[in-house]
């Protein structure tokens, strides 16, 4: 029977029931608070009617598919999407004739994913390798499970729960295992995020739903299918990562966790018309972190779902001659305010709403040097963390927990930058990638200039100035460097904190940020500031806290890749994620890691 999907359904913000289960994360949650969210169905249904001009006793069933608020005008709304089932089946199909052009009013879509037909690995070589256990990881892996095929996952850094004391111990003791932190371990650099679930990616196919669906029956809470901005948090991820893991393992993957891959073996080989590849996978070299030992596994399809700040392995790969290109990426600060000022200034009269929740911002401003201020990664009540995973660095993130109820709201507010602005002096290639290395790529860097190209690894050495700076300027115990809003647009070193307590762990060390960030950027924030306090009322408010530096935004390269999924020049390799250059979040990420495991799949045939 064909289902109607009907868009734009909007209902006033009283005629919405307010959730009435805890909000707690976990481990405290319980059954109840599991139950199904209450929706206005019968006054959903009216409208439906209305719209489709029929009874409503015709409708047979309404699912709704999304919710999200019109907070443009004082008076806020509710907007649905749902799905309508008809009892008569001639009158579904007449109605989607009579209303076929109409904008509000279609077919609902076909959501399902179908994994294709494959046949099961015949020997060990086989088997697919994953390197990394991100979201694109984890969904590459429990996608190729589902079809059968037995993945192999080889993570360095260490299970959710191991990796959870670890990041604590940089956060409490400002101690860093440089192998299980915020970005590396089980649940990726999104396990210590707001653990977002929309994004902007194009996804005729639907993906997108797969994605929710699997974190909805690993234990996510249900209502992230409808939600326009739906997100989980880590406490939740915990728990959700781990039954994920459980599924791959008992459909016949193998996970191993403190597995650091050292090297890709690859062999020449000549390509074809089709096909116009360099060389071939062979397999890899893996070191067990525990017992510094190495051993080579023998293998003919792997996927690199690398996390963008696996940069040990993006030198490696370019070493082994692998295709890529430098991208743009932004670098800046974590920006604090107190959550009530946003809720106040997005929701207005509606502030503290239960059904609103904490309120977010998406901002922008085209500074006149030419470059781009944006918000990035907005957390609201969430807290500012420690996101290093390199000794000597400091980096800072935004995470929320599911309640989102921290007393503060945190973004990034970054400058977009590409290769070229990196330093291309000698000694920042050495100090970027040490004695040996270094100076090697400083003469491939120079060589690429004389050709007016940029050089795949260029940007890293800009990321890695900047957080060893902050190091430096933080104190040099994985303090960041921070400095008040009114300060920083005054150009003076911040001395005390205000109203605004930051919360990033290990601690804060006030001062000028102009003393880390370069010098383009500064100037942008400076200008793009005061034209956010025009968009948010209270946004340029001299206590808000500035924290740096934020320079993860996303991957500082793209490993290149073709139509088949695999590398332009490396038959056998499947470039995944947001390492890769293909994602840019949790849920893009896991979209990612199934077309990479169908492209793997189709390698078969």
């Amino acid at each position: 029977m064909p289902s109607l999907r009907l868009t734009e359904l909007k209902l006033d913000l009283a005629e919405v029931p307010v959730d009435k289960r805890r909000a707690a994360d976990a481990p405290t949650e319980t059954d109840a608070d599991r139950a199904p969210i209450a929706h206005p169905i019968a006054a959903l249904t009216a409208l439906a009617s209305q719209r489709l001009q029929i009874d409503p006793a015709a409708i047979a069933h309404l699912h709704v598919y999304k919710r999200s608020f019109d907070a443009r005008k004082a008076d806020i709304l509710a907007v649905y999407i749902v799905d309508v089932d008809l009892h008569d089946a001639d009158l579904a199909t007449q109605l989607l004739a009579t209303f076929a052009k109409h904008p509000h009013i279609a077919a609902t879509p076909d959501t399902e994913w179908r994994p294709p037909a494959v046949p099961a690995p015949a020997a060990e070589i086989d088997r697919p390798i994953v390197i990394g256990f991100g979201p694109c990881g984890l969904f590459t892996a429990l996608a190729l499970a589902q079809m059968g095929l037995r993945p192999i996952v080889f993570e360095r850094g260490q299970p959710v729960r191991q990796r959870t004391k670890d990041t604590w111990m940089l956060w409490r003791k400002s101690v860093l295992n440089p192998e299980s932190n915020v970005q590396f371990g089980e649940g990726g650099a999104g396990l210590f995020s707001d653990g977002k679930l929309y994004s902007q990616i194009k996804d005729p196919r639907h993906l997108g739903r797969k994605v929710m669906q699997e974190f909805v029956v690993a234990g996510a809470p249900p209502e992230i299918m409808y939600m326009a901005h739906p997100h989980i948090g880590t406490f939740k991820l915990v728990k959700v990562v781990e039954h994920m893991r459980e599924t791959i393992l008992k459909l016949g993957g193998d996970i191993h966790f403190g597995q650091r891959v050292d090297d890709l073996l690859v062999a020449a080989e000549a390509g074809t018309d089709q096909r116009p590849h360099q060389q071939r996978v062979t397999g890899v070299v893996v070191t067990d972190l525990a017992t510094q030992t190495t051993r080579t596994v023998a293998a003919k399809r792997v996927v690199i779902a690398l996390g963008h700040s696996a940069r040990d392995t993006f030198a490696m790969l370019h070493a082994r001659g692998v295709d890529m290109q430098a991208k743009p990426l932004s670098i800046g600060v974590r920006i604090e305010h107190p959550q009530s000022v946003i809720d106040a200034a997005r929701w207005g009269k509606h502030a503290g709403n239960g059904l609103l929740g904490a309120a977010d911002y998406k901002l922008v401003h085209h500074a006149q040097n030419g470059r781009a201020v944006y918000s990035f990664c907005m957390c609201p009540g969430g807290t500012v963390v420690a996101a290093t995973s390199e000794p000597g660095h400091v980096v800072t993130n935004g995470m929320s927990q599911y309640s989102r109820n921290e007393r503060n709201a945190n973004a990034g507010i970054v400058v977009g930058i590409d290769a070229n602005d990196a330093p291309h002096d000698a000694t920042d290639w050495q100090a970027a990638f040490g004695d040996t290395l270094g100076p090697q790529l400083a003469a491939q860097d120079s060589a690429c200039r004389a050709k007016g190209e940029t050089h795949p690894l260029a940007a890293i050495v800009l990321q890695r100035r900047l957080e060893r700076r902050a190091f430096e300027v933080g104190g040099h115990n994985y303090h960041a460097p921070g400095q008040l809003v009114g300060d920083f647009l005054a150009d003076r070193p911040s001395q005390q904190f205000g109203s605004v307590l930051p919360s990033y762990k290990p601690g804060v060390k006030l001062g000028q940020l102009s003393d880390v960030l370069p010098s383009f950027a500064v100037l942008a924030m400076r200008e793009a500031l005061p034209a956010f306090g025009k968009q948010i009322k209270g946004f340029d408010m001299a206590d808000a806290v500035m924290t740096g530096v934020e320079t993860r935004t996303s991957s500082p390269l793209r490993i290149q890749r073709n139509a088949d999924g695999q590398s332009t020049n490396t038959a056998g390799l499947f470039p995944a994620g947001e390492g890769a250059g293909f994602a840019g979040g949790i849920l893009s990420a896991g979209v990612d890691g199934i077309k990479v495991a169908e492209a793997v799949a189709a390698s078969f045939q």
